[in-house]
């Protein structure tokens, strides 16, 4: 298993959680921006919680967001400035029966609008909250052609 962020400060703060519960040695970190610094390899499951906030909600979040660096929450305009890259390469990543669950929160309606020839099933929460998707690897794979076209 591992785990990335671009972020330093975010895996310093990974690193001691992981040691903490005694997971050092089952998870490797990686200082990685998506999956440039990732070794090519096949994963069965990729769970992402990318930056996904669009423009219109930067503009007006309530003060405890603003405590958040910019750089986990800012997505450009339509909120798919990460999850357009995300999608173009996590297919090489995934295993044949592979599945990439992907947070995008208020960004929901715009992935849908954009990517509305990729399957993506909902997840429902028991206590609320929404905006994560699941995406099999075949339905990426199929797809890479249009979704590379989308992601340049």
């Amino acid at each position: 298993m591992c785990a990335a962020d671009v972020s330093r400060d975010a895996l310093d703060v990974a690193a001691i959680n992981l040691e903490r519960h005694d997971l050092s040695d089952r998870i490797k970190l990686y200082e990685s921006d998506l999956f440039d610094s990732i070794p090519a390899r096949e994963f069965d499951l990729i769970l992402c919680n990318p930056p996904y906030v669009d423009a219109e909600d930067m503009a007006c979040l309530s003060a405890e967001f603003k405590c958040e660096p910019e750089l986990g929450l800012r997505a450009g305009d339509d909120g798919l400035a990460l999850v357009d890259r995300i999608l173009a390469r996590a297919g090489a990543y995934l295993s044949e029966h592979g599945a990439l669950f992907l947070e995008v929160g208020n960004s929901q309606a715009a992935l849908e609008q954009r990517y509305d020839f990729l399957p993506l099933t909902w997840v429902e929460f028991e206590f609320g909250g929404g905006g994560v998707c699941c995406i099999q690897a075949q339905d990426l794979k199929q797809q890479q052609s249009v979704i590379g076209a989308l992601a340049s």
